[in-house]
């Protein structure tokens, strides 16, 4: 099959290549670009362990053929902490209050509070619960992983106000 250019940002680095049109999305950024922090879980959209960020918009990337990014701005897990390395509010908390536990499905889960943030930086605990719903965890039952949402989107209004 003939391969096609692609071209994208992802991380802030504007990345080209060619790849085989029906390539999923997660495939080409975890064995074309070695970026293995959003992981494959099921393959059929429901786990959400997938979860990039795609122009501004929570998108599981195992239902989205890498030609159907070309010219997005992608942001995965590795892209959220801060330049620096030191890590995002949101990695941080879901570090210290135990948002995790095996760890597989923090990825997704990170980068979507990351754009539920954005689209709401005051949720409650209702609309988080919602927020997250596309995205499944087998070891936490949830509980510290709203709390770590909830102590990321106060620490982030509280350095929103400021500046």
């Amino acid at each position: 099959m003939s391969k096609t250019h692609v071209k994208m940002t992802i991380n802030g680095d504007e990345v080209e290549a060619l790849a085989e049109p029906r390539t999923l999305l997660i495939h080409f950024l975890r064995e074309e670009l070695g970026l293995t922090g959003p992981h494959i879980g099921c393959d059929t959209s429901h786990c959400g362990a997938c979860t990039i960020d795609l122009d501004g918009k929570s998108v599981k990337s195992c239902t989205i053929f890498v030609g159907q990014a070309q010219n997005a701005e992608i942001t995965t897990i590795e892209g959220i902490a801060h330049p620096d390395g030191t890590l995002h509010a949101l990695q941080e908390a879901f570090r210290q209050h135990h948002g995790l536990q095996c760890g597989f499905c923090t990825p997704g889960m990170i980068t979507r509070a990351y754009r539920l943030l954005q689209e709401n930086p005051n949720p409650t605990e209702e609309e988080i619960r919602y927020g997250i719903s596309g995205n499944l965890c087998r070891c936490t039952g949830y509980q510290n992983i709203v709390k770590a949402i909830q102590v990321a989107a106060e620490e982030l209004s509280v350095k929103e106000a400021a500046q």
